[in-house]
């Protein structure tokens, strides 16, 4: 903890200063008012230690300064005895507490340690009310599907555990919620939960941001920042688009994960934590460490468990519980009386591809709940883009000049029909035949004689893709 102490007499000040230092807190000093709001311009500090009597801005005026420039930062004020009065009123004025001179060390010591601890425990206030105000919880990852419900348990059995993990999906499938409901279902829940976008940021900024830096270690370090490490002590870091990060990064975040400690920038001492890896990913970080753009080490000690997320084209029976949620969400927001979406523009949702997955969904909902002036979605309130949707996954029916075999035509159409319909059905025969509404023995029949075989999920999406491009 790093304490400022604002005293115009030198003697007072090495004095506060020694006795601090040797319980370990970390010292600035200032002999103004002016000296000291400078300081608080410049670096992070946990405390501040106040004269009352200071040249130039008065010790009230420069405690009003910080109250307004920090109002979490707690200020002890030191008066004399014969300035009760303005000891009385820097409290009313915000201070913690007030030290009458002369003082002894150890009620310094008890004082600054009663206020850092109510800083604390202020903090925590603050972290859970924020907390439960998000309402983190498995509820808000909406989902009745089959795959959904596998992500639910694996969930509910890697959150307790220490193990850190890896979220993989496509952009917008709600790797962050996912990485959220895993801290707050853990030990960890009372703890920092930090977010890090390793994809926004360039590698410099990245590596001070992780692991912080001291004065003057780079070009505009004009103050020791912590990293998001120490931030995140004792809870969870969650590393989104963990496959951005360079090569020398890694090496470093391999140290934290196998020692548990690492360097600021500009340091030579060594900082211990305690933090849980969350990680997530929309890259092959498989061709990444082909490709040695990814440290295999560094991967095997991310992938302890791996929590794949399903697009939501495979997923489509989540839509209406997702239009359903959002719908809620922002109607509430923009006190909106919007209730329900007609049968037609929820077809329509239903129909789109959602290439930008849960988050697209999310988008679109949001924008017809701000322009309906009714109670009800209609398709006039959804994108163009899903009314007049492109029929690009069509095949070609244009007869060329040369001619075509019709034979043939028909039986790519009739293959890309099944192999789409398989798709919706996650490769449920039954409910493929369902929505081409064929028996499923007839289209276990046309399967047979079109040389399409039950595969994975990821197999026959990769198929209609192949037979589209064809």
């Amino acid at each position: 903890m790093r304490i400022l102490i604002v005293d115009d007499e030198e003697v007072l000040r090495d004095v506060l200063e020694v006795v601090l230092r040797r319980e370990n807190f970390d010292v600035v000093l200032a002999s103004s008012g002016e000296e000291a709001l400078n300081v608080l311009d410049t670096e992070e500090v946990d405390l501040a230690i106040l004269d009352i009597m200071l040249p130039g801005i008065s010790g009230i005026d420069t405690l009003r300064a910080i109250r307004i420039a920090n109002p979490y930062l707690p200020v002890i004020v030191i008066t004399a005895f014969s300035s009760i009065d303005g000891a009385i009123e820097a409290m009313k004025h915000g201070a913690f507490h007030y030290i009458p001179k002369p003082f002894k060390n150890e009620e310094v010591v008890l004082t600054v340690n009663k206020a850092l601890e109510q800083r604390r425990l202020s903090n925590e206030n603050e972290r859970l009310k924020a907390e439960l105000s998000d309402k983190f919880s498995y509820a808000n990852i909406i989902g009745k599907s089959e795959v959904m419900r596998k992500v639910f348990d694996l969930v509910r059995l890697a959150a307790p555990s220490r193990s850190n993990i890896l979220i993989v999906g496509e952009s917008g499938t709600g790797k962050e919620l996912v990485a959220k409901a895993i801290h707050h279902a853990s030990p960890r829940a009372r703890n920092a939960f930090v977010t890090v976008n390793s994809g926004s940021l360039p590698p410099e900024l990245l590596e001070s941001s992780l692991f912080g830096h001291m004065k003057g270690a780079f070009t505009g370090a004009i103050a020791t920042k912590r990293g998001l490490f120490e931030v995140a002590d004792g809870g969870s870091i969650f590393l989104d688009e963990i496959g951005n990060i360079n090569l020398e990064t890694q090496a470093k975040l391999l140290r934290v994960i196998q020692e548990k400690e690492f360097m600021r920038l500009g340091s030579v001492d060594t900082v211990k934590v305690d933090v849980r890896i969350i990680a997530a990913t929309n890259a092959d970080l498989q061709k990444l460490m082909r490709d040695s753009a990814f440290r295999e080490d560094l991967f095997y000690r991310l992938n302890v468990i791996t929590i794949s997320l399903p697009p939501l084209r495979r997923r489509r029976e989540d839509i209406p519980l997702l239009v359903t949620h959002f719908l809620d969400k922002y109607a509430e927001e923009n006190r909106r009386k919007v209730r329900e979406v007609t049968p037609e523009a929820m077809r329509m949702l239903m129909d789109h591809t959602w290439p930008g997955n849960v988050r697209e969904l999310e988008n679109a909902i949001e924008r017809a709940v701000v322009l309906c002036i009714g109670d009800r979605i209609t398709p006039e309130l959804l994108p163009d883009y899903l009314r007049f949707p492109q029929q690009t996954d069509q095949p070609a029916l244009i007869v060329p000049a040369d001619g075509l075999s019709l034979k043939d035509a028909v039986s790519r159409y009739e293959r890309t029909m099944i192999l789409q319909s398989l798709e919706l059905a996650n490769g449920v025969q039954k409910k493929a035949a369902e929505l081409l509404q064929l028996k499923p023995s007839t289209l276990n029949e046309m399967m047979k004689r079109l040389g399409i075989h039950t595969r994975s999920n990821a197999a026959v999406e990769d198929e209609v893709v192949d037979t589209l491009l064809q």
